[in-house]
């Protein structure tokens, strides 16, 4: 079965992954900006990070058929640097005109700070202005339910930003309906410990449907699976669901999110 991925960091991984994505059907992926590892010292080691998102990621994809695509930004835990977090902002036009940029993310909150919050809503300023895509990161376990009840407010106060222009992403079993709730597409994310599993994923599809849901690995140099898109599509055979539902989810409703950007020039398999 064909799939996206919609949230995979790339950079981190090796270049046998897009080999072994490829030969278990991946047909495109989607890499948002994130951190580091170690928080950046200046605006320009972003301007070379954002060069291997819309450069040399696409080039070294592409070796292996799958089309690379990307979001900008400066991350939530590097946000609590608002001096570094505005010249990475005013960086972000340039590059916005490229073919392989979707929008801005992932964007949110990391600790649920004031300065993050700042940083997040300035972000949001940002997409306002160029009319783009936003893809969210929500906290981590203890502070995911308060930060996504936080960023589906900040996002309430913009209304000019489409609610179905929005992807929520690494929603959990007590965020996902808030976010559906409010009109937004949402992101489950397959990741050891910290966000959810194969299983859990397909009992929130059960108990959800799969409207405006996709799912991803956001494989990072963490303890993290680039396959586990296929994982779940396993877990839903295991239980019985049809291979129209499967595809719908892992590669139908990214496709459907994705093409509100206006350089999503994704070329369906022949």
């Amino acid at each position: 079965m064909y799939f996206i991925d919609p949230h995979i960091h790339m950079v981190s991984r090796v270049t046998d992954d897009y080999e072994r994505l490829a030969q278990m059907g991946c047909v495109a992926v989607s890499e948002p900006a994130f951190w580091a590892g170690f928080d950046r010292g200046s605006a320009e080691a972003f301007r070379d990070y954002f060069r291997q998102l819309t450069s040399f990621e696409p080039q070294r994809a592409a070796q292996y058929g799958i089309q690379h695509y990307c979001w900008l930004c400066i991350n939530a835990k590097e946000a609590e640097n608002v001096s570094l977090s505005r010249e990475v902002i005013a960086l972000i036009p340039e590059y916005l005109k490229l073919p392989n940029v979707l929008g801005i993310g992932e964007i949110g909150l990391n600790k649920n700070t004031a300065n993050e919050a700042t940083i997040f809503a300035e972000h949001l300023d940002l997409a306002k202005r160029h009319d783009e895509l936003v893809l969210v990161h929500t906290p981590h376990l203890k502070d995911k339910y308060k930060g996504t009840r936080m960023i589906l407010d900040m996002l309430r106060n913009e209304p000019s930003i489409r609610p179905e222009r929005v992807l929520i992403d690494h929603v959990e079993e007590h965020t996902i309906a808030p976010a559906l709730d409010a009109g937004h597409w949402v992101g489950m994310t397959l990741y050891p410990t910290t966000k959810c599993t194969p299983q859990r994923a397909a009992d929130m599809i059960e108990r959800y449907g799969s409207d405006r849901i996709c799912i991803n690995s956001a494989g990072d140099w963490g303890p993290s699976n680039p396959c586990a898109v296929p994982a779940f599509v396993m877990e839903m055979r295991f239980r019985g669901h049809p291979e129209s539902l499967c595809r719908r989810i892992v590669y139908e409703n990214p496709i459907a999110v994705f093409s509100q950007s206006r350089r999503f020039g994704f070329r369906a398999p022949a």
